[in-house]
């Protein structure tokens, strides 16, 4: 590791000051300071957010949730109104990491947490990601945990996070504050695609610091599901996972949303598949079409062709348990 200077930010225009100036935000450190240790992330200097005010969870005068970005994952996936209103997200935090790791980690650090493709955290190896213009050593290498959507010739690196794809689903927004003022960005828009550029994963600025992520409210019988398969019962990462939300009423979906994570290179809305169930009673033989409309496009490498029709079992399984059909 190499040395850095060490700040400490106690308000939000602090952080946002220092952040101007180059330095870097940590809060549980879950994700930074491991990328420090090995070489992958080499910032001149480090602000600590830890003491800013923004750890509360509290309702809108909506009928939403505004969760602050220094909560843990912890708070947010045991928190009342998340569990009983919002289910896909706790759902989602408690299948990711360790309890020791959620107690640390924070809703502003999952959002921004990087990609767990091997080649990326290997300094031998060829990564745009890592070293733009290098090469990808991915493509043609051990791609089984690789993306099939969303993917580029630059990169085919999985987003790793549980938490982004439910906050997706939840058609949740970001809240920032930076060196221009304050922004509001919906989930969906907040990462971005690999193309030629796959070192820049969000359409943050220079600065700009995650304060908040707000829920809006959802219609009352709302039901949603996280659904993940992974190598290893706990502490590992999605191979293919679903968030789902449906709002139903006289036997008809009136509203869907699909969201899907470790298939792809951000966390992946598909409109395709809402496409499928809006309007049609959920039956079986739609919930198995709208996952074939999901995985439309989809593109496997040597190992992870495996991927496309799982997802699409996990896809069609989470919508089944939503609709108390499974």
């Amino acid at each position: 590791m190499q040395p850095f200077a060490w700040l400490r930010a106690s308000n939000e225009g602090d952080a946002v000051a220092a952040g101007a100036r180059g330095a870097r935000f940590v809060a549980g450190g879950t994700t930074l300071v491991d990328l420090m240790k090995q070489g992958v992330e080499r910032p001149s200097a480090v602000v600590d957010i830890g003491r800013v005010p923004l750890a509360r969870i509290e309702a809108t005068p909506s009928g939403g949730l505004r969760i602050g970005a220094l909560a843990t994952n912890t708070d947010v996936a045991y928190d009342a109104n998340v569990a009983s209103r919002f289910a896909v997200l706790s759902q989602a935090l408690l299948s990711g990491a360790s309890p020791q790791l959620r107690n640390l980690a924070t809703v502003g650090g999952n959002l921004l947490q990087r990609t767990r493709c091997p080649y990326f955290r290997d300094l031998g190896s060829a990564c745009n990601k890592r070293a733009p213009g290098r090469g990808c050593d991915a493509r043609g290498g051990f791609d089984r945990s690789h993306a099939v959507l969303g993917t580029s010739d630059a990169c085919i690196a999985t987003h790793p996070s549980d938490m982004c794809v439910a906050l997706v689903a939840l058609d949740a927004v970001v809240l920032t504050r930076g060196p221009r003022g304050a922004r509001a960005i919906a989930v969906r828009d907040f990462h971005t695609l690999p193309g030629a550029h796959p070192d820049v994963e969000n359409l943050l600025e220079p600065g700009e610091l995650v304060t908040h992520v707000e829920l809006p409210a959802q219609p009352a019988g709302t039901r949603s599901v996280y659904s993940k398969v992974r190598d290893r019962e706990s502490f590992a990462f999605a191979l293919a996972s679903a968030a789902v939300v449906l709002h139903m009423e006289g036997g008809t979906i009136r509203r869907a949303r699909v969201a899907l994570g470790g298939v792809a290179t951000k966390p992946w809305r598909s409109d395709e598949a809402e496409r499928e169930l809006v309007g049609k009673a959920p039956r079986l033989e739609v919930f198995a079409s709208a996952a074939s409309a999901a995985m439309h496009g989809a593109t496997a490498g040597k190992h992870n062709a495996f991927k496309i029709a799982l997802a699409k079992n996990v896809i069609a399984s989470a919508l089944a348990r939503a609709a108390g059909l499974a």
